[in-house]
């Protein structure tokens, strides 16, 4: 209980106390003690105050528009007797009191007497004797920084930016979350156009629908459009995950996190935020390095490179290996540059779908810390705020989960075509559809192949269940949220068993209709008729 009191605003509160001290041994103690830092889960603040940290969190303040000077701060951790100004006691009380209007005032209070004191004792050390001098304090407002220069520091120096301008941390992470900021359809649009660009550059190679002889003399259609992991995937699933991904994204930084937050300011929010994402800057530089080296280059090198270079392989034919039967339709030069674009275009795409599983992750775990250390818990309106805001969370990860899913069964749909008796995927899903229903003969398979999209969809079905589990343990626990979250596991579960399932017996293709089915319903409403989208929509 003696915790929750010194947890104001999500931030660690340290009452102002009757002392004596001065300006420079109150506010040594209050930094080192880390007063106004973020804390963790357990109720302790996020180490102590640096001049970095504190001029960045002085800067971040809305009402400060003009930022502050590293230098400045720097001067208040230094053993000297350097005052501070008036306005920067006032920016000094936001933080120190969590911004609480009450507490910021007891604070503005507090620290203009310790400046006080700080200009007594400075006085006395001076003495009646020496020249007259201005006080600590009227130098700190007069001097440009507006702190008096450290000894030791010419005047000439030129000032450092101000904290408020200096340059964000860079990295992947950051850079990819740049990716999905801005408008939702800029990163849909872009995959879109990229595939759209391999449909008409494989119809000007003559590879857009295809078909060859195989040794048995059955006739196969292995045209690329005919493809549903290079068609369906990246024309239509994909786009619809990324726009999902950037429209919760956007929500989450300019809405839902700064409403159950209770940040000072949105630009606070942002920068909390920021610091969540880039304690995963490993793990995307770890998919990064996955998708382009493995997923990428290297099975380009194996899958396509190798055995056209050797004349065949253990892979089943497709329009990526065409010119190793009939070269005259295409030749193996025009097969390697083709194939190479495209993987290079699918292991970007790829890595931006797993950075978007990350992401999502992030959200949820963000607003999984929000809601344990959110002072207003208990209050009915705040706990109303935070089940829309968590129904609206979940609800995006629900479909980029269903939508995730749709991707693997493109993928292994595909594979299991090619090395299937089935003259084209459409012709072969229907009969083996009608074997449920007719003694027929169904499907054979052609033979042993090397299927290397088993293994990245099953992948990536168990990287969307974990991100969509993970998603509901953090966001679950209001009203809105439970009513429909076992529908949502339900769907996901039978579609991921769907998925599990293709080829696996005559008559699949039913129950994959069923869950796609269902699931295409639950992407139009996730709420499964409870009606809490028409609420979050008013909200």
């Amino acid at each position: 209980m003696a915790r929750k009191l010194l947890i104001r605003n999500g931030k660690y509160f340290v009452a102002p106390q009757e002392t004596d001290e001065d300006f420079k041994r109150l506010f040594a103690r209050l930094a080192s003690a880390g007063a106004g830092r973020p804390v963790d889960l357990h109720g302790f603040p996020d180490g102590p105050w640096t001049p970095e940290t504190l001029a960045n969190a002085i800067s971040s303040i809305e009402a400060n528009r003009n930022g502050i000077e590293l230098r400045t701060v720097q001067v208040w951790f230094q053993d000297n007797d350097n005052g501070i100004s008036s306005d920067n006691i006032r920016w000094l009380a936001r933080i120190f009191g969590c911004g609480d209007p009450e507490a910021v005032s007891e604070w503005q209070t507090a620290l203009s007497a310790a400046r006080s004191r700080l200009d007594a004792k400075r006085r006395e050390k001076r003495g009646a004797k020496d020249a007259p001098t201005t006080s600590a304090t009227e130098l700190d407002q007069s001097s440009p920084a507006g702190e008096i220069r450290p000894e030791g520091i010419p005047s000439a120096v030129p000032k450092p930016k101000m904290a408020a301008r200096q340059t964000p941390r860079s990295g992947l992470a950051r850079a990819t979350e740049a990716v999905f900021s801005g408008s939702p359809l800029n990163l849909p649009a872009s995959v879109f156009a990229g595939a759209v660009a391999l449909q008409f550059t494989s119809y000007f190679l003559g590879i857009h629908e295809v078909t060859f002889e195989a040794p048995d003399g059955l006739t196969k259609q292995v045209g690329f459009l005919w493809a549903p992991n290079w068609t369906f995937l990246f024309l239509a699933f994909m786009p619809l995950f990324f726009a999902a991904t950037a429209e919760l994204l956007l929500f989450w930084k300019e809405t839902g996190r700064p409403k159950i937050a209770n940040e000072v300011s949105l630009a606070e929010s942002h920068r909390d935020w920021s610091r969540n994402l880039d304690a995963s800057s490993y793990t995307f530089w770890a998919v990064f390095l996955i998708c382009v080296l493995f997923a990428g280059v290297f099975q380009w090198i194996s899958v396509r490179l190798l055995p056209l270079l050797r004349g065949g392989g253990d892979f089943a034919i497709d329009w990526g290996s065409l010119a190793i039967i009939s070269p005259e339709i295409i030749t193996v030069p025009e097969t390697m540059a083709f194939t190479g674009f495209a993987y290079l275009y699918m292991c970007i795409s790829f890595y931006l779908f797993f950075a978007a599983l990350i992401l999502l992750y992030c959200v949820a775990q963000d607003f999984g810390n929000i809601q344990k250390t959110n002072p207003g818990n208990g209050d009915a309106a705040n706990n109303e705020v935070i089940s829309v805001v968590g129904a609206r969370v979940i609800g995006a990860i629900f479909r980029c989960a269903v939508l995730a899913i749709f991707v693997a069964v493109c993928m292994k749909l595909q594979s299991a075509y090619l090395t299937s008796s089935g003259t084209n995927i459409a012709r072969w899903l229907m009969n083996d559809m009608w074997a449920v229903f007719s003694s027929g003969d169904r499907p054979q398979s052609l033979g042993e192949y090397s299927a290397p999209n088993h293994f990245t969809s099953l992948l990536i079905v168990l990287s969307s269940i974990f991100v969509f589990l993970h998603g509901a343990s953090r966001v679950a626990g209001g009203g809105r949220v439970n009513s429909r979250l076992g529908m949502m596991v339900a769907t996901v579960g039978l579609l991921s068993t769907a998925y599990l399932l293709i080829g696996a017996f005559a008559g699949f293709s039913v129950l994959l209709f069923a869950a796609v089915l269902l699931a295409t319903f639950a992407l139009y409403d996730p709420d499964f008729g409870f009606g809490s989208a028409s609420e979050e929509r008013r909200d």
